[in-house]
């Protein structure tokens, strides 16, 4: 049963008219207003203390309410997508691309606006599915497991291939939210 719980919403600088958003996030209860008490190393709060700096309160504006969690992210996706990231040549200031991550261009290849923002957003919840996964199976789970039992095996040239969930927990690995257990193929959720 979904609960609607959610919402997103929009960080805005009010120093322009009309106020400028400058962050899209989604949360529950207090969690828009917590950024601007809540000091961190972000473009988002560096923008917040430049706002406070200049005599002027950042704006908190939600933007849809009574969402389920699915509903939230789809929305934040798409607004972050439209806006595009300052790295991408828009206006926002999330960082949904992983530091160390992309960066790297070739002349030849065109990358739309909102295409980085969309593939990490999307990268972002299959990390969480496949977290969800060994957390609910603390004896552990196969690369195969998180493949087949989560859609995401691939059926190139005929092949099955799973390439997908292999490099998505080579990722949580190296963020040190699972482990590979030794001697084993088996992954766990870092407790």
């Amino acid at each position: 049963m979904a609960t609607n719980f959610f919402y997103v919403y929009a960080l805005k600088d009010p120093r322009t008219s009309p106020a400028k958003p400058f962050y899209i996030g989604k949360g529950t209860g207090s969690r828009a207003f917590d950024h601007l008490i809540k000091p961190d190393a972000t473009k988002k709060y560096a923008r917040i203390k430049e706002i406070i700096t200049a005599g002027s309160i950042p704006m908190v504006d939600i933007l849809v309410e009574d969402l389920t969690e699915a509903q939230a992210l789809r929305l934040e996706a798409e607004l972050i997508s439209a806006f595009g990231t300052i790295e991408t040549g828009g206006v926002l200031t999330n960082s949904v691309v992983p530091s160390g991550l992309g960066g790297k261009s070739r002349k030849c290849v065109v990358v739309p606006q909102g295409s980085v923002e969309r593939a990490q957003l999307g990268l972002d919840l299959i990390k969480m599915a496949i977290l969800e996964l060994t957390r609910a199976n603390p004896d552990g789970i196969t690369n195969s497991d998180a493949a087949s039992l989560l859609g995401l095996r691939s059926d190139y040239r005929g092949k099955q291939k799973d390439y997908l969930s292999y490099s998505v927990l080579g990722l949580l690995i190296r963020e040190g939210k699972v482990i590979r257990i030794p001697d084993t193929n088996q992954h766990k959720a870092i407790t």
